[in-house]
């Protein structure tokens, strides 16, 4: 037992092993609910978000909906009502932080995307946002565009087109108010960390007098081979061991009070109000990392929980998840010795708060999110060219269509494209590609295409960017990568699969003009391409030469069930998805489909003869909804397949 101050405070530590695997309430001990009248000690709010990724008028189709004790629902999400709630939870706090462990921007919502993420840096500078760690999205670009373009306000390359629009009071984009941080994401040659690992923030402790708490900040481990962070310039520390090293540093430096602000996280229940089984790299994390940090905040799993778990020495400290898309606002509230600094575990509490709709909107935050969500529909009427006919994704009977052979052929050029000024340095040369293929009906997940381009006979044919926009793209980059022939015709093979009926599925890739390929429908599976009717150029694919190739991100590391690719080599990250698209678009200026004569097929009509079965499968939310491509990706990344099983070989999610 101890004596602390005034009062008499004990901690169970096999009380609190038992709580790390039933969950507890979020309340060190049961004498933290009067830690609002231990005054004779330094009070500190932290609040935090998470995942915000861009969505400022709200969550997006069933995520508007969160669930807390007892089974009650709440409506949420929205950065005006956050602001109104943010205030409410400010006020009487003398030490206030606002913070976030990752994916604020580079998210899917078309009013923040494609305004270079401007939009949601002015919603959170008006917020007030102190800091942030960086997330595996924030790399989604660039460390460049992260440190140049989101923190100074740098514009590439061109104004009112790719970014450095009017935000809502008039001015161009000054970047955010707030910094970066990571401890573990480093440039790949050099080792040196992209950003700052910590930072210190004094708070006022009364009477002239400061006190320092130390903030450690962790990218997801692997986040440099996630899709849409996929960098091949960088990489990433161990977790454990940096944030080790990190509060080791801190203690050296007289800081006595350590958060872990992590982006990676962990499952733990559905009710956002308290935690239970908990399970994930976050918690593996929690119950190893040192008994010197004195609460842990994660991201990245779009989980929803608070608890508290017990360190290593068995003392109790706050273990908590905020969500996604602005549905909660955490706050933890710690207690410092008034002299040494030090966080009074017993008096720790850690509540989710859900940002509810009830409230009166903040009228600022409210003007921002309007303002954009106007002036993205505007940009979204923005001509890019003109289509002669329509491009859908009907295919014939070789598994072809005119939007599949559209967008095979945008990847290939994507893949030839010299790097730009926001792109990083460093990696392998930027050879171009020499072919392309995209999986337009993947076995797993979702494809990359997501709707027709279909002829406005009204405006004769003008192709919008909102509509190209939609049409194309997971967000996810497009990659050129060595592979040997024979990868590139196993990877033709693995367009059909048995299935458990004793059926035939056919998930077919659609490839660049200047491939030409037959199979045989009367052959077995694993033998229908005969290497020497595979064609590129003129020339029959050599299984043994090597060929630049190519391709989304997600097919390339097998997310889409196409496992032939990989172990390619020399990765070359090029321009994301979508904006890709657009940019291609704008180049070609006039679309014409091309005949469908890229693959064709030979002993159709023989006895026995098989096409196959095309898989035809979204992903369903719980309200019945579409999941959102990226989403749907971060699902089969997460289970292994739509069937919902957890991928073999631990927790890691590449989202």
């Amino acid at each position: 037992m101890r004596d602390i101050g005034r009062r008499y405070f004990f901690t169970a530590a096999g009380a609190l092993a038992t709580a790390s695997a039933i969950g507890s309430n979020a309340y060190a001990t049961g004498h933290a609910r009067d830690a609002g009248t231990a005054d004779e000690y330094v009070d500190v709010q932290l609040l935090n978000i998470t995942d915000l990724h861009g969505y400022l008028q709200g969550a997006p189709g069933a995520h508007s909906r969160i669930t807390g004790a007892g089974g009650a629902t709440y409506t949420v999400g929205g950065v005006a009502y956050m602001a109104a709630h943010l205030e409410r939870l400010r006020a009487d706090h003398r030490n206030s932080l606002f913070f976030a462990p990752g994916d604020l921007f580079s998210g899917w919502e078309f009013d923040a995307a494609s305004l270079a993420d401007e939009p949601t840096i002015e919603a959170l500078n008006a917020l007030g946002l102190d800091f942030a760690s960086a997330g595996n999205h924030e790399f989604d670009k660039s460390a460049t565009f992260l440190t140049s373009h989101i923190g100074k306000g740098v514009p590439y390359p061109t104004v009112d087109r790719d970014d450095f629009f009017e935000d809502s009071t008039g001015h161009r984009f000054r970047g955010a108010n707030f910094p970066y941080y990571s401890a573990n994401m480093v440039w790949n040659e050099s080792g040196k960390t992209v950003l700052s690992p910590y930072n210190i923030v004094y708070v006022d402790a009364g009477r002239g007098r400061t006190l320092p708490i130390g903030f450690i900040h962790l990218t997801a481990l692997g986040a440099e081979t996630f899709p849409g962070s996929y960098q091949p310039g960088l990489r990433t520390l161990d977790e454990l061991e940096t944030a080790n090293r990190c509060a080791a540093e801190l203690k050296s430096r007289g800081v006595n009070a350590i958060v872990l602000s992590m982006h990676d996280g962990a499952v733990a229940g559905s009710d956002f109000s308290s935690g239970s089984n908990p399970s994930g790299p976050a918690y593996e994390l929690a119950l190893r990392v040192t008994s010197d940090i004195d609460a842990i905040v994660t991201g990245h799993w779009h989980c929803a929980f608070t608890m508290m778990l017990p360190d290593p020495q068995g003392n109790p400290r706050p273990f908590v998840e905020a969500g996604c898309y602005g549905q909660l606002i955490n706050e933890i509230n710690l207690r410092l010795d008034p002299v040494t600094g030090e966080v009074i575990r017993p008096l720790t509490t850690a509540t989710n708060h859900p940002n509810t709709r009830e409230v009166t909107p903040h009228p600022e935050l409210r003007s921002i999110a309007d303002y954009w969500a106007g002036y993205a529909t505007r940009r979204a009427a923005t001509p890019l060219g003109t289509q002669s006919a329509s491009f859908t994704r009907r295919r014939n009977a070789a598994g072809e269509s005119s939007m599949g052979d559209l967008v095979a052929d945008w990847a290939l050029w994507a893949g030839g494209q010299p790097h730009g000024p926001m792109d990083d340095a460093g990696g392998n040369p930027n050879i171009p590609a020499e072919l392309a293929v995209i999986a337009v009906a993947p076995r797993v997940g979702q494809a990359i295409i997501a709707g027709d381009l279909v002829r406005d006979e009204a405006s004769g044919g003008i192709i919008t960017l909102g509509r190209a926009w939609n049409a194309v793209g997971f967000g996810d980059p497009i990659m050129t990568v060595t592979v040997t022939g024979a990868q590139i015709h196993d990877a033709l093979e693995e367009q059909w699969a048995p299935t458990a009926d004793g059926g035939l599925s056919f998930a077919p890739l659609a490839v660049s003009a200047n491939v030409r390929y037959t199979f045989d429908a009367a052959g077995p599976v694993g033998r229908r391409v005969d290497p020497a009717e595979v064609f590129i150029g003129n020339a029959a694919l050599d299984p043994a030469r090597s060929y630049r190739l190519a391709a989304p991100s997600y097919t390339l590391i097998n997310q889409d069930g196409y496992s032939a690719f990989s172990g390619f080599t020399a990765p070359v990250r090029h321009t994301r998805d979508f904006e890709s698209f657009v940019e291609f678009l704008r180049t070609q200026k006039q679309l014409t489909p091309a005949p469908l004569n890229r693959v064709a097929v030979k002993n159709a009509e023989v006895p026995g003869a098989r096409i196959g079965s095309v898989p035809e499968h979204f992903q369903q939310q719980s309200d019945g909804g579409k999941v959102p491509r990226p989403e749907a990706a971060l699902r089969t990344a997460l289970t292994g397949g739509p069937e919902g099983q957890r991928s073999p070989g631990g927790f890691r999610v590449p989202c």
